[in-house]
């Protein structure tokens, strides 16, 4: 059992952060903090944790914060890399949920996230928390930066592809699409029911926050810097992300179907369906799976892949529990067996 805290437990990735460590039978939440909301029932603000959590929200203490084994920070971008130094150096551990530690160049950082980095010396010791690709590393990590919900599922869709050479690498196009949630529990106009609901649009199209984030998964898989047309949608719904992929193949006498099962065959949390399957959201919404197919429309040089996860689950949350279990020798699937919701 390990003593846990969450820092910044008030907003959508929080909430559901909370609601997986409850049901972890390896861990203890001792802390949660929210300067807005502090001295309130963590259950009064979330009644779904009525009778699971009796812990009431706390403002952020760095020394109670250093009594734990792990922290999670749930926070904006810019908040974890304030306090990660300290907590480091007392040993405790870190998965930060934010994009503080997922870009490896601090100037690339400071451009995209519009800011200088607090503590560019931990960028390199940082790993990245993509356990199907750096599970031997997440294991032996001080520091793990959790991946963003649209690298999550456009990485683990191009991955087979590139590992293996096979597409070329300069034409690779993203078309992905987040429900709500994604944007994040706040008062925004475009969240609103009236603006969200019945719509659909594209955005960040000249350059959204995951770009070099995705570039730089991509890269490493490629083995050489990657050309990437990522473009995100807003659509009416709230959990969710599906991410349609393309690449021109090099290489037409693969079977990719064999190729994307071969790959993810020992990964408990990635689903290859069958040829010829179309995933959909519904069917991993509360669920840490990602369900990809892949297609090659009429057997020509377009390959097509399909990805699909919860954006607060394997995009968040519950890829975040993943890392912990590997960092503590905890069973992987440990607090994350749960099946989808239907409908």
């Amino acid at each position: 059992m390990i003593k846990v805290g969450v820092v910044g437990g008030t907003g959508y990735t929080g909430v559901e952060l909370l609601r997986l460590l409850t049901g972890h039978p390896e861990t203890e939440l001792v802390v949660i903090t929210s300067r807005t909301e502090a001295g309130k029932p963590v259950a009064d603000l979330f009644p779904n944790l009525r009778g699971s959590l009796e812990l009431a929200f706390s403002e952020p203490d760095i020394e109670q914060l250093c009594t734990c084994e792990l922290v999670f920070f749930a926070t904006p971008n810019g908040t974890a890399m304030g306090m990660t130094p300290q907590l480091l150096e007392a040993g405790v551990r870190v998965i930060d949920l934010a994009a503080d530690f997922r870009l490896r160049q601090a100037d690339l950082w400071q451009q995209w996230y519009g800011m200088p980095h607090a503590c560019p010396q931990l960028l390199e010791q940082a790993v990245y928390g993509l356990p199907e690709v750096n599970r031997a590393a997440i294991a032996q990590a001080r520091l793990v930066a959790n991946p963003g919900c649209y690298p999550t599922a456009v990485q683990l869709g191009f991955l087979p592809l590139l590992e293996a050479g096979l597409v070329n690498a300069d034409q690779l196009i993203a078309d992905a699409k987040s429900g709500v949630s994604g944007a994040g529990r706040k008062a925004a106009t475009g969240s609103l029911l009236c603006e969200a609901s019945e719509n659909f649009k594209a955005y960040g199209v000249a350059g959204h926050r995951h770009l070099p984030e995705i570039r730089q998964g991509l890269a490493a898989a490629s083995g050489a810097p990657v050309g990437l047309t990522f473009v995100a949608h807003l659509t009416p719904m709230i959990r969710g992300i599906h991410a349609t992929l393309y690449a021109q193949l090099q290489d037409t006498a693969e079977d990719l179907q064999v190729l994307f099962e071969s790959r993810y065959r020992d990964e408990p949390f990635v689903d290859v369906l069958p040829a010829g399957a179309h995933p959909e959201t519904r069917s991993v919404r509360g669920a840490n799976h990602c369900r990809i197919a892949v297609h090659r429309p009429q057997q020509g040089n377009t390959v097509v892949v399909l990805a699909v996860i919860d954006n607060l689950v394997k995009g968040a949350a519950g890829q975040a529990l993943q890392n912990m279990n590997i960092m503590f020798g905890f069973q992987e699937q440990a607090g994350l067996a749960d099946i989808a919701l239907l409908p």
